[in-house]
């Protein structure tokens, strides 16, 4: 199964409520998640735009989107916390501890 094909928040396939592309870091850092994949794919209605836990509604959702996405930057490029932090201008993990 290919990871768009199901949310990533809830793991509901889309049907009554289609996938929509969810750029983890958005605004101005929209074009680094799209040139290193930080994409997700949610629920559009629910689980992305208007639900009480979607990633535009929710600071908790947004979080963990955000700390997900780091770890997973962090990984794919041998990045650690400080460069993730110069790519991105922030470090997401902040509470984790964890500079590696």
């Amino acid at each position: 199964m290919r990871d768009y094909d199901y949310c990533f928040l809830c793991g509901r396939n889309g049907q009554g409520d289609p996938l929509e592309r969810h750029h983890i870091f958005g605004a101005a850092n929209r074009d680094l998640s799209e040139r290193y994949g930080l994409v997700v794919h949610l629920c559009g209605e629910r689980c992305h735009r208007n639900g009480p836990k979607a990633a535009h509604r929710c600071a908790e959702t947004m979080a963990v989107l955000h700390a997900y996405g780091q770890r997973k930057a962090m990984q794919e490029n041998g990045w650690t916390a400080e460069q993730f932090r110069q790519v991105f201008g922030k470090n997401y993990l902040e509470d984790d501890g964890d500079d590696s």
